[in-house]
């Protein structure tokens, strides 16, 4: 690939960057290739739900990736991509939800969350945006999702949603 995009995002260790973010860094950010350093991360058990994380390491900047599943409801899911900035703190860049809820006009419905400058520059949740998919039904197939579209190597045996021929889109 071409790495000279990559390079221009900016490495100052400032957490203001972070509040300015551009759509455009955003998105190398998510392209910025990453590989999981804990694959034998194990489940937290918290009320009502399990949690597992998961460290990422990738060039000038940290990142992790949870998954998170509702003990009692198996579309309440998420995964998530988070970048940690320079003050520790954590930037959800991507978030692939179950169809545990609805969201707006999003009737449960699996749907993907992502970061947007218009978000982040209203003071809103950065990953308030949403858009319905039918590329997962499970945490394991959002999970499979989240790795290819964040190009996060390191974890094996995660096996995206075969399509379901029964349910209409």
């Amino acid at each position: 690939g071409d790495h000279r995009d990559l390079h221009s995002f900016p490495t100052r260790r400032s957490s203001d960057l972070f509040d300015q973010l551009t759509d455009k860094d955003i998105d190398d950010l998510i392209k910025l290739p990453k590989r999981i350093s804990n694959p034998s991360a194990r489940w937290q058990e918290k009320p009502g739900h399990k949690q597992r994380n998961f460290n990422i390491v990738a060039e000038n900047h940290s990142f992790t990736v949870y998954q998170r599943q509702n003990l009692f409801d198996d579309k309440d899911f998420s995964c998530g991509l988070k970048v940690i900035k320079p003050d520790g703190q954590p930037l959800t860049l991507l978030r692939y939800n179950g169809g545990g809820h609805i969201h707006g006009d999003i009737q449960f419905a699996c749907h993907i969350h992502s970061a947007t400058e218009k978000a982040i520059l209203a003071g809103r949740k950065p990953e308030s945006h949403a858009e319905a998919t039918a590329l997962y039904r499970t945490l394991e197939g959002a999970l499979a999702c989240l790795l290819e579209d964040a190009r996060i190597r390191g974890l094996s045996n995660v096996k995206k949603d075969e399509p379901d021929l029964f349910e209409s889109e």
